[in-house]
Protein backbone atom coordinates (compact mmCIF):
# COMPACT_ATOMS: atom_id res chain seq x y z
CA UNK A 1 0.00 0.00 0.00
CA UNK A 2 1.11 3.46 -0.83
CA UNK A 3 2.26 5.77 2.21
CA UNK A 4 0.59 9.38 2.47
CA UNK A 5 3.56 10.70 0.81
CA UNK A 6 3.34 8.83 -2.71
CA UNK A 7 -0.24 9.34 -2.75
CA UNK A 8 -0.13 13.30 -2.16
CA UNK A 9 2.78 12.80 -5.13
CA UNK A 10 0.52 11.26 -7.58
CA UNK A 11 -2.06 13.44 -7.29
CA UNK A 12 -0.11 16.75 -7.43
CA UNK A 13 0.96 15.22 -10.51
CA UNK A 14 -2.05 15.02 -11.97
CA UNK A 15 -2.38 18.44 -11.35
CA UNK A 16 0.96 19.50 -12.62
CA UNK A 17 -0.48 17.43 -15.65
CA UNK A 18 -3.68 18.97 -15.97
CA UNK A 19 -1.57 22.34 -15.97
CA UNK A 20 0.62 21.61 -18.60
CA UNK A 21 -2.30 20.27 -20.66
CA UNK A 22 -4.12 23.83 -19.59
CA UNK A 23 -1.03 25.60 -21.23
CA UNK A 24 -0.76 23.83 -24.31
CA UNK A 25 -4.85 23.45 -25.33
CA UNK A 26 -5.47 27.32 -24.08
CA UNK A 27 -8.61 26.07 -22.15
CA UNK A 28 -9.34 26.74 -18.47
CA UNK A 29 -6.79 24.77 -15.65
CA UNK A 30 -10.26 23.48 -13.88
CA UNK A 31 -11.49 21.71 -17.06
CA UNK A 32 -8.49 19.80 -17.93
CA UNK A 33 -8.07 18.97 -13.71
CA UNK A 34 -11.64 17.61 -13.87
CA UNK A 35 -10.99 15.27 -17.10
CA UNK A 36 -7.95 14.12 -15.52
CA UNK A 37 -10.04 13.05 -12.39
CA UNK A 38 -12.55 11.62 -14.85
CA UNK A 39 -9.81 9.20 -16.57
CA UNK A 40 -7.73 8.22 -13.59
CA UNK A 41 -10.91 7.08 -11.80
CA UNK A 42 -11.94 5.14 -14.71
CA UNK A 43 -8.79 3.69 -15.62
CA UNK A 44 -6.04 4.17 -13.38
CA UNK A 45 -8.12 3.22 -10.46
CA UNK A 46 -7.76 6.93 -7.99
CA UNK A 47 -9.87 7.25 -4.73
CA UNK A 48 -10.30 9.97 -2.72
CA UNK A 49 -9.35 9.22 1.00
CA UNK A 50 -10.22 11.33 3.76
CA UNK A 51 -7.70 13.57 3.23
CA UNK A 52 -8.24 14.32 0.04
CA UNK A 53 -11.68 15.12 0.23
CA UNK A 54 -10.72 17.46 3.20
CA UNK A 55 -8.55 19.19 1.14
CA UNK A 56 -11.05 19.21 -2.03
CA UNK A 57 -13.77 20.30 0.70
CA UNK A 58 -11.59 23.53 1.30
CA UNK A 59 -10.91 23.81 -1.64
CA UNK A 60 -14.25 24.59 -2.57
CA UNK A 61 -15.19 26.54 0.49
CA UNK A 62 -12.07 28.85 -0.71
CA UNK A 63 -13.14 29.28 -4.39
CA UNK A 64 -16.59 29.89 -2.97
CA UNK A 65 -15.06 32.66 -0.54
CA UNK A 66 -12.76 34.01 -3.43
CA UNK A 67 -15.57 34.58 -5.83
CA UNK A 68 -17.35 36.58 -2.95
CA UNK A 69 -14.61 38.60 -2.16
CA UNK A 70 -14.67 39.84 -5.89
CA UNK A 71 -17.81 40.79 -6.24
CA UNK A 72 -16.93 44.70 -5.35
CA UNK A 73 -19.87 46.73 -3.60
CA UNK A 74 -20.03 49.39 -5.87
CA UNK A 75 -20.25 47.43 -8.63
CA UNK A 76 -22.93 44.85 -7.40
CA UNK A 77 -25.05 48.41 -6.76
CA UNK A 78 -23.78 49.14 -10.13
CA UNK A 79 -25.33 45.70 -11.62
CA UNK A 80 -28.07 45.27 -9.06
CA UNK A 81 -30.60 45.23 -11.99
CA UNK A 82 -28.46 43.18 -14.05
CA UNK A 83 -27.22 40.51 -12.02
CA UNK A 84 -30.90 40.14 -9.88
CA UNK A 85 -32.29 39.69 -13.35
CA UNK A 86 -29.87 37.52 -15.02
CA UNK A 87 -29.81 35.52 -11.71
CA UNK A 88 -32.96 34.71 -10.66
CA UNK A 89 -34.42 33.32 -14.45
CA UNK A 90 -31.44 31.64 -14.42
CA UNK A 91 -32.57 29.58 -11.56
CA UNK A 92 -36.17 29.91 -12.05
CA UNK A 93 -36.10 28.28 -15.62
CA UNK A 94 -33.89 25.43 -14.78
CA UNK A 95 -35.14 24.24 -11.49
CA UNK A 96 -38.70 23.85 -13.08
CA UNK A 97 -37.66 22.36 -16.27
CA UNK A 98 -35.65 19.75 -14.67
CA UNK A 99 -37.99 18.88 -12.13
CA UNK A 100 -41.19 18.64 -14.45
CA UNK A 101 -39.08 16.19 -16.62
CA UNK A 102 -37.55 13.94 -14.32
CA UNK A 103 -41.08 13.93 -12.49
CA UNK A 104 -43.65 13.53 -15.19
CA UNK A 105 -41.11 11.61 -17.60
CA UNK A 106 -38.80 10.30 -15.84
CA UNK A 107 -40.85 8.80 -13.11
CA UNK A 108 -38.75 9.95 -10.42
CA UNK A 109 -41.19 10.80 -7.56
CA UNK A 110 -41.64 14.11 -6.11
CA UNK A 111 -39.03 14.62 -3.84
CA UNK A 112 -36.21 13.16 -6.01
CA UNK A 113 -37.66 15.35 -8.89
CA UNK A 114 -37.33 18.50 -6.92
CA UNK A 115 -33.57 17.57 -5.63
CA UNK A 116 -32.86 17.19 -9.77
CA UNK A 117 -34.32 20.34 -10.36
CA UNK A 118 -32.21 21.89 -7.46
CA UNK A 119 -28.84 20.21 -8.70
CA UNK A 120 -29.39 21.61 -11.99
CA UNK A 121 -30.62 24.93 -11.24
CA UNK A 122 -26.80 26.18 -10.09
CA UNK A 123 -24.43 28.29 -12.14
CA UNK A 124 -20.58 27.05 -10.70
CA UNK A 125 -19.23 29.89 -8.70
CA UNK A 126 -15.81 27.37 -9.01
CA UNK A 127 -15.81 27.39 -12.31
CA UNK A 128 -16.94 30.48 -13.08
CA UNK A 129 -14.15 32.58 -11.12
CA UNK A 130 -11.56 30.37 -12.12
CA UNK A 131 -12.26 31.48 -15.14
CA UNK A 132 -12.21 34.57 -14.64
CA UNK A 133 -9.34 34.70 -12.83
CA UNK A 134 -7.55 33.01 -15.52
CA UNK A 135 -8.84 35.26 -17.67
CA UNK A 136 -8.68 38.53 -15.93
CA UNK A 137 -12.28 39.66 -16.84
CA UNK A 138 -12.85 39.69 -13.08
CA UNK A 139 -11.61 42.89 -12.97
CA UNK A 140 -13.71 44.17 -15.78
CA UNK A 141 -17.60 45.16 -15.31
CA UNK A 142 -18.67 42.11 -17.44
CA UNK A 143 -16.69 39.53 -15.17
CA UNK A 144 -18.57 41.76 -11.75
CA UNK A 145 -21.62 41.42 -13.29
CA UNK A 146 -21.19 37.64 -14.33
CA UNK A 147 -19.69 37.10 -10.37
CA UNK A 148 -22.87 38.99 -9.15
CA UNK A 149 -25.59 36.90 -11.50
CA UNK A 150 -23.74 33.75 -10.07
CA UNK A 151 -24.35 34.74 -6.61
CA UNK A 152 -27.95 35.41 -7.13
CA UNK A 153 -28.77 32.14 -9.07
CA UNK A 154 -27.05 30.08 -6.51
CA UNK A 155 -28.78 32.05 -3.46
CA UNK A 156 -31.78 30.99 -5.08
CA UNK A 157 -30.33 27.47 -5.04
CA UNK A 158 -29.33 27.64 -1.56
CA UNK A 159 -33.01 29.21 -0.31
CA UNK A 160 -34.75 26.33 -2.45
CA UNK A 161 -32.85 23.25 -1.09
CA UNK A 162 -33.56 25.19 2.62
CA UNK A 163 -37.10 25.66 1.90
CA UNK A 164 -38.19 22.32 0.73
CA UNK A 165 -35.91 19.94 2.78
CA UNK A 166 -33.92 22.01 5.72
CA UNK A 167 -36.21 21.04 9.30
CA UNK A 168 -36.56 24.20 11.17
CA UNK A 169 -35.02 23.41 14.39
CA UNK A 170 -33.68 25.75 17.36
CA UNK A 171 -29.91 24.78 15.69
CA UNK A 172 -30.52 26.22 12.68
CA UNK A 173 -31.61 29.75 14.37
CA UNK A 174 -28.74 29.74 16.36
CA UNK A 175 -26.76 29.26 13.84
CA UNK A 176 -28.31 31.76 11.58
CA UNK A 177 -28.51 34.19 14.50
CA UNK A 178 -24.58 33.97 15.28
CA UNK A 179 -23.25 33.95 11.76
CA UNK A 180 -25.15 37.31 11.28
CA UNK A 181 -23.44 38.82 14.03
CA UNK A 182 -20.28 37.35 12.67
CA UNK A 183 -20.97 38.79 9.09
CA UNK A 184 -21.95 42.16 10.86
CA UNK A 185 -18.94 42.75 12.24
CA UNK A 186 -16.31 40.85 10.29
CA UNK A 187 -15.02 43.86 7.44
CA UNK A 188 -14.11 45.81 10.85
CA UNK A 189 -12.18 42.98 12.61
CA UNK A 190 -10.15 41.84 9.22
CA UNK A 191 -9.11 45.86 9.15
CA UNK A 192 -8.14 45.74 12.36
CA UNK A 193 -5.87 42.27 12.01
CA UNK A 194 -4.66 44.32 8.53
CA UNK A 195 -3.68 47.00 10.06
CA UNK A 196 -1.86 45.55 13.32
CA UNK A 197 -0.50 42.67 11.88
CA UNK A 198 -0.71 42.94 8.16
CA UNK A 199 2.90 43.22 7.39
CA UNK A 200 3.85 40.46 9.11
CA UNK A 201 5.33 37.29 7.09
CA UNK A 202 3.43 34.39 9.02
CA UNK A 203 0.48 36.22 7.18
CA UNK A 204 -1.72 36.66 9.90
CA UNK A 205 -4.83 38.23 7.63
CA UNK A 206 -4.73 34.94 6.17
CA UNK A 207 -4.97 32.51 8.49
CA UNK A 208 -7.76 35.00 10.46
CA UNK A 209 -10.12 34.69 6.80
CA UNK A 210 -9.45 30.73 6.84
CA UNK A 211 -10.76 30.86 10.87
CA UNK A 212 -13.41 32.96 10.03
CA UNK A 213 -14.32 30.41 6.94
CA UNK A 214 -13.45 27.10 9.28
CA UNK A 215 -15.77 28.08 12.01
CA UNK A 216 -18.93 29.14 10.38
CA UNK A 217 -18.64 26.07 7.99
CA UNK A 218 -18.57 23.81 11.05
CA UNK A 219 -21.34 25.57 12.34
CA UNK A 220 -23.38 24.79 9.02
CA UNK A 221 -22.63 21.50 9.21
CA UNK A 222 -22.93 20.80 12.93
CA UNK A 223 -26.89 21.86 12.14
CA UNK A 224 -27.70 19.74 8.94
CA UNK A 225 -26.31 21.87 6.02
CA UNK A 226 -23.41 22.05 4.19
CA UNK A 227 -19.86 23.96 4.81
CA UNK A 228 -19.70 25.75 1.86
CA UNK A 229 -22.46 27.31 1.91
CA UNK A 230 -21.67 30.23 4.27
CA UNK A 231 -18.45 30.77 2.30
CA UNK A 232 -20.34 33.24 -0.51
CA UNK A 233 -21.54 35.45 2.36
CA UNK A 234 -18.31 35.62 3.93
CA UNK A 235 -16.69 36.55 0.74
CA UNK A 236 -19.48 39.29 0.31
CA UNK A 237 -18.73 40.80 3.17
CA UNK A 238 -15.54 41.55 3.30
CA UNK A 239 -15.42 42.43 -0.55
CA UNK A 240 -14.61 46.22 -0.06
CA UNK A 241 -11.64 45.16 2.10
CA UNK A 242 -10.19 43.28 -0.40
CA UNK A 243 -10.88 45.47 -2.86
CA UNK A 244 -8.14 47.36 -1.46
CA UNK A 245 -5.65 45.11 -0.86
CA UNK A 246 -5.35 43.27 -3.39
CA UNK A 247 -2.36 42.00 -2.79
CA UNK A 248 -3.89 39.81 0.01
CA UNK A 249 -6.19 38.80 -2.85
CA UNK A 250 -3.19 37.42 -4.90
CA UNK A 251 -1.50 35.27 -1.84
CA UNK A 252 -4.88 33.39 -0.71
CA UNK A 253 -5.27 32.94 -4.82
CA UNK A 254 -1.99 31.32 -4.86
CA UNK A 255 -2.81 28.99 -2.12
CA UNK A 256 -6.06 28.18 -3.47
CA UNK A 257 -4.88 27.46 -6.94
CA UNK A 258 -1.87 26.09 -6.40
CA UNK A 259 -2.64 23.56 -3.43
CA UNK A 260 -6.69 23.07 -2.84
CA UNK A 261 -8.55 23.62 -6.24
CA UNK A 262 -6.72 20.58 -7.72
CA UNK A 263 -8.07 18.24 -4.92
CA UNK A 264 -11.69 19.61 -5.82
CA UNK A 265 -11.83 19.76 -9.28
CA UNK A 266 -9.91 16.14 -9.61
CA UNK A 267 -12.12 14.71 -6.94
CA UNK A 268 -15.26 15.96 -9.32
CA UNK A 269 -14.33 13.78 -12.14
CA UNK A 270 -13.79 11.04 -9.70
CA UNK A 271 -17.32 11.04 -9.02
CA UNK A 272 -18.05 9.96 -12.92
CA UNK A 273 -18.32 6.39 -13.13
CA UNK A 274 -18.19 5.77 -17.18
CA UNK A 275 -19.83 1.75 -17.09
CA UNK A 276 -22.95 4.38 -15.26
CA UNK A 277 -22.68 7.03 -17.71
CA UNK A 278 -23.26 4.51 -20.37
CA UNK A 279 -26.43 2.52 -18.73
CA UNK A 280 -27.86 6.48 -18.37
CA UNK A 281 -26.53 8.26 -21.57
CA UNK A 282 -29.72 9.40 -23.09
CA UNK A 283 -31.12 10.54 -19.49
CA UNK A 284 -28.04 12.10 -18.50
CA UNK A 285 -27.67 13.99 -22.87
CA UNK A 286 -31.73 14.71 -22.02
CA UNK A 287 -31.56 16.43 -18.81
CA UNK A 288 -28.20 18.51 -20.17
CA UNK A 289 -29.72 19.55 -23.07
CA UNK A 290 -32.55 20.89 -20.75
CA UNK A 291 -30.51 22.70 -18.20
CA UNK A 292 -28.68 24.53 -21.44
CA UNK A 293 -31.74 25.26 -23.16
CA UNK A 294 -33.62 26.31 -20.11
CA UNK A 295 -30.35 28.77 -19.35
CA UNK A 296 -30.21 29.60 -22.99
CA UNK A 297 -33.82 30.52 -23.25
CA UNK A 298 -33.80 32.58 -19.66
CA UNK A 299 -30.71 34.31 -20.05
CA UNK A 300 -29.89 34.93 -23.07
CA UNK A 301 -32.63 36.84 -24.50
CA UNK A 302 -32.13 39.30 -21.05
CA UNK A 303 -28.54 40.35 -22.25
CA UNK A 304 -28.68 43.07 -24.97
CA UNK A 305 -31.41 45.15 -22.48
CA UNK A 306 -28.24 45.44 -20.57
CA UNK A 307 -25.98 47.04 -23.00
CA UNK A 308 -23.98 43.38 -24.21
CA UNK A 309 -22.60 42.68 -27.55
CA UNK A 310 -23.48 39.45 -29.21
CA UNK A 311 -20.82 38.18 -27.93
CA UNK A 312 -20.54 39.07 -24.42
CA UNK A 313 -24.77 37.91 -24.17
CA UNK A 314 -23.66 34.55 -25.67
CA UNK A 315 -20.15 34.01 -23.10
CA UNK A 316 -21.95 35.21 -20.19
CA UNK A 317 -25.11 32.53 -20.66
CA UNK A 318 -23.05 30.02 -21.43
CA UNK A 319 -21.08 30.87 -18.47
CA UNK A 320 -24.22 31.04 -16.49
CA UNK A 321 -24.89 27.80 -17.41
CA UNK A 322 -22.10 26.12 -15.79
CA UNK A 323 -22.65 24.15 -12.53
CA UNK A 324 -20.53 22.19 -10.16
CA UNK A 325 -20.28 22.99 -6.59
CA UNK A 326 -24.03 23.33 -5.68
CA UNK A 327 -25.15 20.76 -8.00
CA UNK A 328 -22.71 18.05 -6.27
CA UNK A 329 -23.67 19.36 -3.01
CA UNK A 330 -27.42 19.09 -3.74
CA UNK A 331 -26.79 15.32 -5.50
CA UNK A 332 -25.01 14.23 -1.98
CA UNK A 333 -27.53 15.46 0.22
CA UNK A 334 -30.25 13.60 -2.03
CA UNK A 335 -27.97 10.41 -1.59
CA UNK A 336 -27.13 10.83 1.91
CA UNK A 337 -30.95 11.45 3.02
CA UNK A 338 -31.95 8.50 0.99
CA UNK A 339 -33.96 11.15 -1.20
CA UNK A 340 -32.45 9.53 -4.69
CA UNK A 341 -30.91 6.10 -5.23
CA UNK A 342 -27.12 5.85 -6.13
CA UNK A 343 -27.98 5.54 -10.01
CA UNK A 344 -29.88 9.08 -10.05
CA UNK A 345 -27.19 10.23 -8.15
CA UNK A 346 -24.94 9.44 -10.77
CA UNK A 347 -26.80 10.67 -13.74
CA UNK A 348 -27.13 13.89 -11.86
CA UNK A 349 -23.52 14.62 -11.14
CA UNK A 350 -22.81 13.42 -14.32
CA UNK A 351 -24.92 16.06 -15.49
CA UNK A 352 -23.19 18.37 -13.34
CA UNK A 353 -19.59 18.06 -14.28
CA UNK A 354 -20.77 17.92 -18.01
CA UNK A 355 -22.43 21.20 -17.09
CA UNK A 356 -18.86 22.72 -15.78
CA UNK A 357 -17.35 21.23 -19.11
CA UNK A 358 -19.42 21.71 -22.17
CA UNK A 359 -20.65 25.09 -22.07
CA UNK A 360 -17.45 26.70 -20.56
CA UNK A 361 -15.48 24.90 -23.55
CA UNK A 362 -17.52 26.36 -26.01
CA UNK A 363 -16.99 29.65 -24.14
CA UNK A 364 -13.78 29.82 -23.94
CA UNK A 365 -13.28 28.59 -27.59
CA UNK A 366 -15.77 30.50 -29.78
CA UNK A 367 -17.14 33.69 -27.75
CA UNK A 368 -14.42 35.48 -25.41
CA UNK A 369 -15.07 39.39 -25.00
CA UNK A 370 -12.14 40.95 -27.14
CA UNK A 371 -12.01 43.76 -25.17
CA UNK A 372 -8.23 42.98 -24.30
CA UNK A 373 -7.24 40.38 -26.97
CA UNK A 374 -3.62 41.06 -27.50
CA UNK A 375 -2.32 42.34 -30.41
CA UNK A 376 -5.23 43.88 -32.41
CA UNK A 377 -5.89 47.54 -32.81
CA UNK A 378 -8.94 49.23 -31.75
CA UNK A 379 -11.19 48.61 -35.13
CA UNK A 380 -9.98 44.58 -35.00
CA UNK A 381 -11.65 44.49 -31.70
CA UNK A 382 -14.73 45.64 -32.52
CA UNK A 383 -15.15 43.48 -35.72
CA UNK A 384 -14.17 40.72 -33.13
CA UNK A 385 -17.00 41.00 -31.41
CA UNK A 386 -18.83 40.84 -34.50
CA UNK A 387 -17.37 37.44 -34.88
CA UNK A 388 -18.67 34.00 -34.42
CA UNK A 389 -15.68 32.27 -34.85
CA UNK A 390 -12.60 30.97 -32.32
CA UNK A 391 -10.30 33.34 -30.46
CA UNK A 392 -6.41 32.62 -30.80
CA UNK A 393 -5.86 34.77 -27.59
CA UNK A 394 -7.57 35.34 -23.90
CA UNK A 395 -8.14 38.62 -22.29
CA UNK A 396 -5.46 39.09 -20.09
CA UNK A 397 -6.24 42.89 -19.09
CA UNK A 398 -9.24 44.70 -17.50
CA UNK A 399 -10.94 47.00 -20.33
CA UNK A 400 -8.68 50.35 -20.89
CA UNK A 401 -5.82 48.58 -19.58
CA UNK A 402 -3.03 47.77 -22.09
CA UNK A 403 -3.38 44.14 -23.18
CA UNK A 404 -0.27 41.76 -23.15
CA UNK A 405 1.22 40.33 -26.20
CA UNK A 406 1.41 36.48 -25.01
CA UNK A 407 -1.07 34.47 -26.18
CA UNK A 408 -2.03 31.41 -24.09
CA UNK A 409 -0.21 28.84 -25.38
CA UNK A 410 2.97 30.96 -24.60
CA UNK A 411 1.92 31.93 -21.02
CA UNK A 412 3.21 30.45 -18.19
CA UNK A 413 0.24 28.27 -16.19
CA UNK A 414 -1.33 31.48 -15.16
CA UNK A 415 -5.09 30.71 -14.10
Amino acid sequence: MLNVWLIAAIWIALALVASVISIRLGISVALTEILVGVVSGNFLGLQPNDWTSFLAGFGAILLTFLAGAEIDPESLKRHLKASLTIGSVAFILPFFGAFAFTYFVAQWGLRASEIAGIALSTTSVAVVYAVMVETKLNETDLGKLILAACFVNDLGTVLALGALFAGFSIGLVGFVVVAALVLWRLPSAMEWVIARWGTHVSEPEIKFSFLVLLVLGGLATAVGSEAVLPAYLIGLFIAGVFARERLLVHRVQAIAFSLLTPFYFITAGLHVSLPAVWVGLVLIMALLLIKLATKFVGVWPLTPLFAMSKREGSYTTLLMSTGLTFGTIASLYGLNNRIIDQFQYTVLVTVVILSAVVPTMIAQTWFLPPQCVPGRAEEEVEAAAAEDGPVSYVPTCPVGEEASETPIGDRDGSR
